[in-house]
């Protein structure tokens, strides 16, 4: 194999694995694990969503957009995916006081940073996780 061919391979490859790798630090919920994430002082953006909610889709499209462009999103903020149909009536979302699937929030010790409700555009949520990031 000449060396043209791998390097054609090697950059396709990064090309293809930069994105999976940013996208990858999504984590899924479970009980306790969102204390326990900001009791190790890391920041968390919780997304409660649903599998059959489009507005979600569209949230997780743009938020994996975000963080394949700009990796210090996915090195600085711990991203939990929280069921609805299974925790939308569960302690921490009465605790957050979630309204509904769609919302997105972000927590930093025990303070809220800010959150979106049903907010699909990509400044907002943009702005969002640049919150999470510099505060």
């Amino acid at each position: 194999m000449n060396r043209r061919k791998i390097l054609s391979a090697a950059a396709a490859l990064s090309f293809v694995l930069t994105p999976l790798a940013a996208v990858a630090k999504t984590v899924q919920y479970a009980p306790g694990l969102v204390k326990e994430r900001l009791a190790a002082g890391e920041t968390v953006f919780v997304i409660f969503r649903a599998d059959w909610c489009s507005t979600c889709a569209a949230q997780e499209r743009v938020i994996d957009s975000l963080k394949a462009s700009n990796p210090s999103y996915a090195e600085g903020i711990t991203f939990v995916d929280a069921d609805w149909d299974a925790y939308g009536r569960s302690p921490l979302a009465k605790e957050l006081r979630i309204p509904r699937r769609s919302t997105l929030v972000v927590l930093r010790g025990n303070q809220e940073l800010g959150r979106l409700v049903a907010d699909t555009r990509q400044d907002a949520i943009r702005g969002l996780m640049d919150t999470a990031l510099t505060r």
